[in-house]
């Protein structure tokens, strides 16, 4: 079983979830130096999505493949079609992807599409498959708050769902593990919305972190103009701007306040809810500590 990203927060995860339940792991990343030590893991030779080759050199012999989205760039859905084709030319049988909830061609929020466009190719291509549509991660909502205890952006009264890096690798190594046994089809093209087991608004979120952090953290909304007048310090990219704004419209337009079932399904346990993650990840708001 090859598991892309396995240097990182759901890949690293879920590499270890797998080695646990002893199942042969071929680590991909594009850094071996950042992979883990796990007992019946082996490291693929370095390769990155967009390059057919390496990827190909990487997948050889593989049957399952976790494919973890790539870091968001203009080229990324070229990136994830290359990947892909290089699995399904190596004899690759099933392809687990990770997506986002409420991926379409038209969703508000742009990086969204590319998981569109991404799956669109992964069910035309000969390959079994799985989607897992994550919501925004729980570990996003203290990193989007600012040191001066601001969560700021245009997101409105919107509700969303986020969920926790924990609870996407239990529901990935399930899917996963399925194949394993006698039913190894059953999730054959299947879509999975991996969510929170409650939507709130950004508002709730803030006062939960704030009780986390022991200080006002406090939420402004922001319109449009506001939200790329507030990023532009940071001298990115625009369509990494807009990818960051439309972040907070798609909340604004709701399109982020499904409510899934799939983690307990999945997983038999619950879905891990914000209150729950900020206990058990006091680094996440370490960077919020009331000022001295």
């Amino acid at each position: 079983m090859a598991v892309t990203g396995a240097s990182g927060a759901v890949g690293g995860r879920v590499a270890r979830r797998l080695a646990r339940a002893g199942v042969p792991v071929r680590l991909l990343t594009r850094d071996l130096s950042r992979l883990p030590e796990l007992p019946g893991a082996v490291a693929a030779p370095p390769a990155s999505y967009g390059d057919g080759e390496a990827m190909r050199l990487a997948l050889a012999g593989a049957h399952t493949l976790f494919l973890v989205s790539a870091h968001e760039s203009p080229d990324r859905v070229s990136e994830h079609m290359t990947a892909v084709d290089a699995a399904v030319a190596v004899g690759v049988e099933r392809i687990v992807y990770v997506s986002f909830l409420g991926a379409s061609p038209d969703a508000t929020f742009t990086f969204a599409r590319d998981h569109w466009h991404t799956e669109a190719h992964i069910r035309v291509a000969d390959v079994r498959h799985t989607f897992l549509r994550d919501s925004l991660y729980l570990a996003a909502l203290p990193a989007m708050t600012g040191p001066d205890g601001v969560l700021r952006g245009p997101g409105g009264d919107g509700r969303l769902a986020a969920v926790a890096h924990e609870d996407i690798a239990d529901a990935a190594t399930a899917v996963l593990l399925a194949d394993t046994e006698t039913d190894a089809t059953r999730h054959d093209g299947a879509t999975y919305d991996l969510t929170g087991p409650e939507a709130f608004t950004l508002a709730e979120a803030a006062e939960q972190l704030g009780r986390a952090a022991g200080r006002t953290i406090t939420y402004v909304p922001e319109t449009r103009e506001e939200a790329y007048a507030s990023r532009a310090r940071y001298g990115a990219e625009d369509w990494e701007v807009t990818g960051w704004v439309t972040s907070y419209e798609a909340i604004a337009a709701g399109e982020m306040a499904v409510v899934s079932d799939a983690v307990p399904t999945l997983t038999g346990h619950p879905a891990m809810d914000l209150a729950t993650y900020l206990r058990q990840h006091p680094d996440s708001y370490r960077h919020l500590s009331p000022p001295d």
